[in-house]
């Protein structure tokens, strides 16, 4: 999955670092980053050739010893120099530690920009000092930064595992879990059996947690859980307006995914091999 980079070393602790000429710089604009020709970040140095002061450089977090920094404000300079590059291609960044960098820096930049006036007052925010949130310097309300909390339900019975498709993504062929958020009030466990209901109609026992993943392309914590469904009725009821396909296929129907870097694709392809847990 994204986030297993070792031998590297992810570490995320909030800090005021200097940065020095080989760390690395994320720029963003909308849902692009710009990177260099190679298609890799650039770094300090060759931003700070483009005139770029050193306020300009926010730092996010650090991989074994490279700092990575936000560019705040995105000059007309960098835009000549670097390349427009939707969002998406962190999926497939290499080396492979660089794809947690890339989509964890996209999740902290679009709350910085979501965050820049203060949601009470309306006043400027300022970056808080002491730790990573946003501070209001009229009347003191801190945000940190927003986590949303989801849960990714493969759902089994009698050897074959449900798989449904997006309606909103037509383009896209693989097959998916169902998924969802979790609401106010509610427990990740009653989340997956209301999701389970909600979209594909079915009842649910054995809840049983997996793992979980940052996922930064959409702010989110997926959380992963096993289910076995309660009965023998398999009826695919359908919520058309999440989906529009959704199937109980076998092991040996699944199409083999070699290198998942989704918690989704990692639970499917755990199932296709006969790994998941009895």
């Amino acid at each position: 999955m994204i986030q297993e980079i070792a031998p590297h070393v992810y570490q995320n602790a909030f800090c005021e670092r200097r940065p020095e000429p080989a760390d690395l710089v994320c720029v963003f604009e909308g849902r692009k980053t710009l990177l260099t020709d190679q298609g890799a970040f650039p770094t300090v140095e060759e931003l700070r050739a483009l005139g770029e002061a050193e306020e300009n450089f926010v730092y996010l977090f650090s991989i074994d010893e490279t700092a990575f920094f936000l560019l705040w404000q995105v000059s007309g300079a960098v835009r000549q120099a670097l390349v427009p590059t939707p969002v998406t291609a962190f999926r497939t960044m290499e080396p492979f530690h660089m794809r947690l960098a890339g989509a964890t820096a996209l999740h902290l930049s679009a709350w910085y920009r979501a965050n820049r006036f203060c949601g009470c007052c309306g006043s400027p925010n300022r970056r808080d000092g002491a730790e990573r949130a946003m501070r209001c310097p009229e009347c003191g309300n801190i945000v940190y930064p927003r986590i949303n909390p989801a849960v990714v339900v493969a759902l089994r019975h009698n050897g074959k595992l449900l798989l449904t498709h997006y309606a909103d993504r037509v383009m896209l062929v693989r097959y998916a879990l169902v998924a969802g958020f979790t609401e106010i009030g509610e427990t990740l466990e009653d989340t997956v059996r209301r999701e389970v209901m909600e979209e594909v109609g079915l009842p649910v026992k054995n809840v049983r947690y997996h793992a979980s993943q940052p996922w930064g392309f959409a702010g989110n914590l997926m959380v992963g859980f096993w289910a076995d469904l309660e009965g023998d009725d398999e009826t695919v009821t359908l919520d058309t307006r999440e989906l529009n396909e959704g199937v109980w296929l076998r092991r040996e129907e699944i199409p083999e995914n070699h290198s998942p870097i989704d918690l989704t694709h990692t639970m499917i392809e755990l199932f296709r091999q006969g790994k998941d847990p009895q």
